[in-house]
């Protein structure tokens, strides 16, 4: 065959014996989006996995944190009033927030003499833009 510079091209055509056996595309498509699928769904099934484990995590550290800053306004370290703020360096990325208002009690004659009034305190806990949060209430009077 000449091209239209005056070349000349060879083509060689291998000759086909009935006996090889190749793959067909068919085939091949076949195989490979089989290992597509397969692929897919192990990258899900690992993604959820770390999600499960960040979030058991924050199960874990949330807790632990807000019975930390309970016990600090417990024993008068951390004003029994709303506030916020974070763990600093050894927790980053944890903050808390404290809301405190008087308890309201229906019907409770016996709560109502009380020489200082009872006080609800919900103190939250966040993980920084995560949409994770751990609330805890807690009813106490003020120390002083």
């Amino acid at each position: 065959m000449k091209n239209s510079e005056g070349f000349i091209f060879k083509l060689h055509v291998l000759p086909f014996h009935g006996n090889v056996r190749a793959f067909t595309l068919l085939e091949v498509m076949i195989a490979v989006s089989i290992i597509a699928i397969t692929l897919v769904t192990l990258l899900g099934s690992q993604s959820r996995s770390l999600t499960h484990a960040t979030e058991a995590q924050f199960n874990v550290v949330a807790p632990m944190l807000a019975s930390l800053k309970l016990a600090e306004v417990e024993r008068g370290v951390v004003a029994m009033e709303n506030d916020d703020g974070d763990f600093g360096e050894d927790f980053p990325g944890y903050s808390w927030k404290m809301a405190v208002q008087i308890a309201a009690f229906e019907n409770h004659q016996d709560l109502a003499g009380m020489k200082r009034p009872l006080q609800r305190v919900e103190l939250t806990v966040r993980w920084g833009t995560t949409p994770y949060s751990y609330a805890l209430t807690y009813y106490g009077q003020r120390l002083k």
